[in-house]
């Protein structure tokens, strides 16, 4: 077994059981990609076992902080198990979730979403691409499935020093899926959707956002970045009588108007616009219209830290813009899935566009991703969906 020697000083975020080594916090050793390495103090204390990434700045993943512990077959079914077992007392009222959310389940770089009676995996580190085939079949195993998709076509491989790889791993078959989200029914391509196929992260904001709807009757929506238009049928489902969908993407908008119609809803009381969403809203502003909600979930402006001031910047706009056209009383349940954008800087980014706009609004809601993409005391970096609903005031 390799061993990794951290220099002094850099053991604390492994005390504190962090799954990250970065390429700074190494004074010697090295191994082949994703294989298995003891780390080690500057003193010859134990660490943990984990995956060594040559290419990355994250150079070792974190498997285990038990010295006892093997890497081996039985550790991946273990973890997987587990993972599958916190899932089944959540009841999540849905046929599509996350089964496993990398380091969260302690699988770094490995994640899965099952989508019925199919499972997608993306592979985004090399420890979890040395044991793909052995991962593989133990999902399958676990889940009692036949077919694996594998969507490893995320940026962060490259990083890795990986090559992005998309197909079947197990089975084969259509891509195309039909699933059921609380009482709406929804469709997606394996192959071609974002991420794994479809946001699963927003299942129940979008039930909470048909609550609110309802709650507060509104009857015009505006659902920018609309995608798929998941948050536009939850709309239709909370009584609106008028939906826009916003989005750049043509083939999105022809499954959101889809969508729309699966779900029993009249598609006159549905208007899919494939523009810009920027240049619309402000069009809509010089038009003097305005609505009774607004969503705002647009793409990952801040991939990190060091990208927070320019996204800073592309939030406030959006919130500005938003906030506008939003009559008063009128709800805009706003989201940022940006890793280098905390909640609290989120919260003055738009309390800056309200100031700008101008306006106030009480915040009658504080969301996160559901709880299937879990959050863990360690490993704070895992949250990544914030989102807030405000009440114009």
């Amino acid at each position: 077994m390799k061993t990794i020697v951290i220099r002094a000083g850099k053991e604390r975020s492994l005390q504190r059981r962090h799954p990250w080594i970065f390429e700074g916090s190494i004074a010697r050793g090295g191994a082949d990609g994703g294989e298995t390495v003891r780390v080690e103090s500057a003193e010859g204390a134990f660490l943990c076992w984990g995956a060594f990434s040559p290419s990355s700045q994250i150079r070792v993943r974190a498997w285990s902080f038990d010295e006892a512990q093997r890497i081996d077959a039985a550790f991946f079914e273990q973890r997987i198990k587990r993972a599958l077992a916190m899932r089944a007392r959540l009841s999540i009222q849905s046929d599509a979730l996350r089964l496993i959310h990398g380091e969260a389940d302690g699988l770094p770089g490995l994640v899965v979403d099952r989508y019925g009676d199919t499972l997608v995996a993306q592979f985004l580190a090399s420890g979890v691409e040395r044991w793909k085939d052995v991962i593989a079949d133990l999902l399958l195993a676990a889940t009692g499935l036949t077919r694996l998709y594998e969507r490893s076509d995320a940026q962060v491989r490259s990083l890795e020093g990986l090559e992005q790889k998309t197909g079947w791993l197990r089975g084969g078959g259509a891509t195309e899926v039909v699933i059921s989200e609380h009482q709406w029914r929804l469709t997606l391509d394996v192959a071609e959707g974002h991420k794994t196929g479809y946001y699963l992260d927003q299942r129940d904001n979008r039930k909470k956002f048909a609550e609110a709807v309802r709650q507060f009757d509104c009857k015009t929506v505006l659902n920018c970045y609309s995608y798929t238009g998941g948050f536009s049928v939850a709309a239709l489902a909370g009584g609106a009588e008028q939906v826009i969908s916003i989005d750049s993407s043509g083939p999105a908008l022809a499954r959101a108007n889809a969508h729309v119609v699966l779900n029993g809803f009249e598609p006159a009381h549905h208007q899919a616009m494939d523009a810009d969403v920027n240049a619309t809203l402000r069009a809509f502003i010089k038009e003097g219209r305005q609505f009774d909600a607004i969503v705002l979930d647009p793409p990952k402006f801040a991939p990190t830290a060091a990208h927070a001031e320019r996204a800073a910047r592309a939030y406030k706009d959006i919130n500005r813009l938003g906030l506008m056209l939003l009559k008063p009383g009128g709800l805009l349940f706003t989201f940022s899935c940006s890793g280098g954008v905390g909640p609290e800087l989120f919260h003055k980014i738009v309390a800056g566009a309200g100031l700008d706009a101008p306006c106030d609004g009480f915040i009658i809601d504080r969301v996160g991703a559901t709880p299937d993409h879990p959050q863990t005391i360690c490993f704070p970096e895992g949250e990544y969906l914030k989102g807030l609903l405000i009440l114009k005031s």
